[in-house]
Parts: C-alpha cells; structure tokens; sequence
C-alpha cells in the first residue's frame, strides 16, 4: 500500500512507506473485511488516472520493499516496544495541535476545548508527551486536518491520485497535506527527529502490511477503495455508512472460502493486537 518516508517518503501525516494504507487496513479489518476479490479493471470515477496512478504504487511498493521495510525491521529488533510506543505517543501529541488548529476552523468549538486540554496534559503530566496520560482521564484523541476543514468548507473531493513516495491522496488532500505540514511542529524538529518517526510508524504497521500482500487479490484497487473510504468516514465523523463499501470495483467476500477467512481473521487479531494505537485515515494523513 501506499507510503510516506523520508529515506524516501513522507505523507501528509508524517508517516512511513505503505504506512497510510496500513492504517486504513486495520479500519477494514476491523469492520470484517477479509479480503478482495477482483476481476477485471473497470473505469473508476474516482480514478480517471488509473494507470498512471498503478505506475506510481508499484514505484512507492518497490521503494518500501527494498528501503523502508529493511531498516524497519532492524529497528524493531533495537527499539524495546515500550520506546516505539513513546515516541508514537509524543509524536501523535505534537500532531494534536493541528487537530486544534483545524477543530477551530471547523467551528467544532467544544471538540477544540477538549483537543486543547488533552494536549496540555500530555505534554505536562505525560512527560512532553511520551505517556499518554489524557485518554485514561477520558479525553479520547480525535482525527481532524486540513483536508476535512476543505470539505467542510464545500471543496470537492477530486481525484484520486498516488504520488511518487507521497502515496495516495486526493486532489483536494494535497492542499490539505501542505498546511497540515506547515502547521506541524515535528516538521521543524530536523531530519534525524522526522526520520525516528517514520521509521517507527513504518516499523508499528508491519502487521498490517502483511495483511495486505497476502489477503487482497489486488493490492492496488484494496488501498484505493479503502483510502477513499476511509477520508470519507473522516469528513462525516463517521456518519457514512457503517459498514465500509467498497464499491464496484470490489467483489463480495466468498463466504464459501473458509482457508481464506480462517487466516484473515488470524491477521485481522495480530494487526489489532500490534496497532491498537495507529490510526487508520492517515492518510496518510
């Protein structure tokens, strides 16, 4: 799936190769959905680039295999688990001002206040943010960027697109990514910082990235639909459908498939068991 680095990538959420559509796997696999059956390329609307869009996924998936995955896994062999999950937490916590930043120009006013003493915890009791102390005190991390404002503002979504080491987005998620990374204060902190964390994320979402290549029968058309799902539930705030449809590209599981469903469900427990704490979005946001 799609991807974000700085030994080669970076998306619009600061995360790794493939990273993005690992978050929005875990989203599916947790709603139940097992695997994809394709049968053929059919026109997409949403994707009137698609071949050049296929071009760019096959560049980004040969740049994780042969660069981020690697040094991802020697890191996760180095990095004790309680290290990875600080600096997820005091990364995440740094991203919560552009959460407040964009709650505000949303007029989600209360949601701010909220976003705003959660960041203010963790970064005092919870040490700069390497605990998270705000969410046991009931103060839940919420998902807001600047591509949602730009929906919320009226801006059509346009069409989906896969940049070179960017990984997936939108028309309208480009705009959204530049100003979240302006707005991010890890941007400021260095390459060496920024590289920490998208080795980290990158190393964090091995699970479901294994989900991937060995669940869905087209990876490419998977991340797609899911990713477009997935911004979609972001902008409603999750009052779209319920259950994620993936639309005409993807067929029905084969219910019938029991050697299938019985190893997806084994993956779909360790990609929730190693992610619990990765957004899913993500975007690559």
């Amino acid at each position: 799936m799609a991807i974000n680095n700085t030994i080669s990538l970076m998306s619009s959420n600061n995360i790794s190769l493939k990273v993005s559509g690992a978050i929005l796997v875990i989203l599916v696999t947790l709603s139940g959905c097992a695997t994809t059956a394709i049968t053929e390329h059919a026109p997409n609307k949403d994707d009137p680039y698609e071949n050049v869009n296929r071009v760019m996924y096959g560049f980004n998936d040969k740049l994780d295999d042969y660069i981020a995955a690697p040094v991802s896994k020697v890191y996760n062999k180095i990095t004790p688990q309680f290290a990875r999950t600080g600096i997820f937490n005091f990364f995440s916590n740094l991203k919560n001002i552009n959460v407040v930043v964009n709650d505000a120009l949303q007029a989600k006013f209360s949601q701010s206040v909220s976003d705003t003493g959660r960041f203010l915890i963790n970064t005092t009791l919870g040490l700069g943010g390497f605990v998270d102390v705000a969410t046991d005190t009931g103060l839940e991390l919420n998902t807001e960027d600047f591509d949602q404002t730009l929906a919320v503002w009226g801006v059509p979504n346009g069409s989906y697109l896969v940049l070179p080491v960017i990984g997936p987005t939108t028309l309208r998620g480009i705009p959204g990514t530049a100003f979240d990374v302006a707005a991010n204060p890890s941007t400021y902190l260095g390459m060496p910082i920024q590289l920490v964390s998208l080795l980290n994320a990158r190393a964090t979402a091995e699970g479901s990235l294994k989900f991937i290549d060995e669940a869905a029968l087209d990876p490419y058309v998977f991340t797609r639909e899911s990713f477009l799902q997935w911004r979609k539930n972001l902008v409603t705030d999750g009052k779209s459908d319920a259950s994620l449809d993936f639309g005409d590209d993807l067929d029905e599981l084969n219910s019938g498939d029991k050697k299938i469903a019985t190893k997806s469900e084994s993956i779909r427990k360790d990609v929730s068991k190693d992610n619990h704490k990765l957004e899913l979005s993500a975007p690559l946001q």
